[in-house]
């Protein structure tokens, strides 16, 4: 198991390391072009108040930070973790404007914050990169207050036939796509057998629950080709 995880911790690596420069790009071709509506609607949801803490973990460039931020009236603290130091450093650039962001490189299983801090807790498109989603789901219930809410953005498993069907006669091409972005088909290759192999969404929800989050819920965006997971620590 331990191999497994040292493994799974280069490749992800690797992966991030070779689209970083991409990254963006990489999103809207994996999401047909639409993630940037799907973060709106899971910023909408969360429903952020001003002056509270948000943690936003594999936080890739920023983008959700970004959006918290301003739909709390720019009055937030944003704490970004990111595990792959040149996705950091792409984020840092995107955010530099943004002084109360601050950046943290570190693992999602293991975040060096304190108990009880943060108000929010957001993850989006990173949880099934993940090493262990047990540990990730107990770290992130650990940093945050009583009261305190967890989201989650994935990919997830679509409900419809029609739409199945045409997603995956897609996916199989993104490979061939990523070669003419980042010169590899690796990073995509990985990208998409990540989403075929991740939980569905009354999977993830009943480990939300495991690990100790109340009021459980999702919703699917686009028939289920991605899902926003709400939870709560009470």
């Amino acid at each position: 198991m331990k191999t497994t995880i040292q493994d799974k911790n280069k490749l992800v690596n690797s992966v991030f390391s070779k689209v970083h420069k991409n990254y963006d790009l990489m999103n809207d071709i994996m999401s047909l072009g639409i993630h940037r509506a799907w973060k709106e609607k899971f910023i909408n949801w969360m429903n952020p108040q001003p002056n509270t803490k948000l943690i936003d973990v594999a936080a890739g460039t920023g983008d959700i930070a970004k959006l918290f931020f301003s739909k709390s009236n720019n009055s937030s603290s944003i704490t970004c973790v990111e595990p792959n130091k040149e996705m950091m450093s792409q984020g840092k650039l995107k955010l530099k404007s943004y002084n109360s962001i601050e950046w943290i490189c570190a693992n999602a299983e293991k975040i060096p914050v304190r108990d009880n801090t943060f108000d929010y807790y957001s993850i989006s498109f990173g949880i099934r990169n993940v090493t262990d989603i047990n540990k990730t789901l107990r770290e992130a219930f650990r940093v945050l207050k009583p009261g305190g809410r967890f989201m989650c953005l994935e990919f997830s498993k679509i409900d419809n036939e029609i739409l199945n069907f045409l997603y995956h006669q897609y996916s199989k091409a993104l490979p061939y796509i990523g070669k003419l972005i980042v010169g590899s088909e690796k990073p995509y290759s990985y990208l998409t057998q990540s989403i075929e192999d991740f939980y569905n969404q009354k999977e993830l929800l009943k480990l939300m629950i495991k690990n100790g989050f109340t009021n459980v819920e999702f919703r699917n965006l686009s028939s289920g080709i991605s899902a926003i997971h709400s939870g709560w620590k009470i």
